[in-house]
C-alpha cells in the first residue's frame, strides 16, 4: 500500500523533482539519472518513513542529497578564468531578463541556491527546506537572506553590464 502512495505521489510530481535535479546538474541525462538514482534509494528505505504525509519533504531531501553526491562524484569542475571568457565574448549581450536571472542564481555557491530554489521555484515553507536540508530554520533564514542578497547583488552587476552593452 505504502508503495503505491509513493509511486503515485513521485508520478504526480515528477516535474518539480526533475526540475530540482536539473537545477544542480543543468544536463537532462544526469538530472534523469538522479531522480532515477533517488527512487530507487527511496523505494530501498521507505520502511524509515514514519509518516506518508512527508513524502514531500522526504523525497525532496533524498534529490538533493543524490545530487549533491552526483556533483562530488564527477568532481571535473573546469573553473575559466575570467580573462578567458572576456577575450572569447563575441560581443554581443543578453537581452533576456530570465537569462540573467538563470546566470545570477548559478553564480551562487551550492547552500544558498538550494535554498533560493526550493523555497521560490519549489513553493516550499521555511520550516520544509530547513527539514530537507536538515538545517535549523535559524540558519535556513539567514541562509536566505544572504542568497537573496547576492543574487540582488549579481542581477546589479548584470544589469549595469547589459547597459554598458546597449550603449
Amino acid at each position: 500500500m505504502l508503495e503505491k502512495q509513493f509511486a503515485d505521489h513521485i508520478i504526480k510530481n515528477k516535474e518539480r523533482y526533475y526540475r530540482l535535479a536539473y537545477s544542480y546538474v543543468k544536463n537532462v541525462d544526469d538530472a534523469l539519472d538522479i531522480v532515477q538514482e533517488s527512487i530507487y534509494k527511496a523505494m530501498s528505505s521507505l520502511d524509515s518513513l514514519r509518516n506518508p504525509a512527508y513524502f514531500r519533504t522526504w523525497f525532496y531531501r533524498i534529490v538533493v542529497h543524490t545530487a549533491l553526491d552526483f556533483l562530488r562524484q564527477r568532481n571535473k569542475t573546469v573553473l575559466v578564468e575570467e580573462e578567458v571568457l572576456i577575450n572569447s565574448n563575441s560581443g554581443t549581450c543578453d537581452t533576456y531578463q530570465d537569462i540573467d536571472l538563470k546566470r545570477a542564481l548559478d553564480s551562487l555557491p551550492a547552500k544558498y541556491r538550494t535554498i533560493i530554489i526550493l523555497r521560490y521555484f519549489e513553493d516550499l515553507k521555511i520550516d520544509d527546506v530547513a527539514e530537507i536540508l536538515d538545517e535549523n530554520v535559524n540558519t535556513i533564514k539567514t541562509r536566505l537572506y544572504t542568497a537573496l542578497r547576492k543574487l540582488r547583488i549579481e542581477m546589479v552587476d548584470n544589469n549595469e553590464i547589459g547597459r554598458i552593452c546597449h550603449e
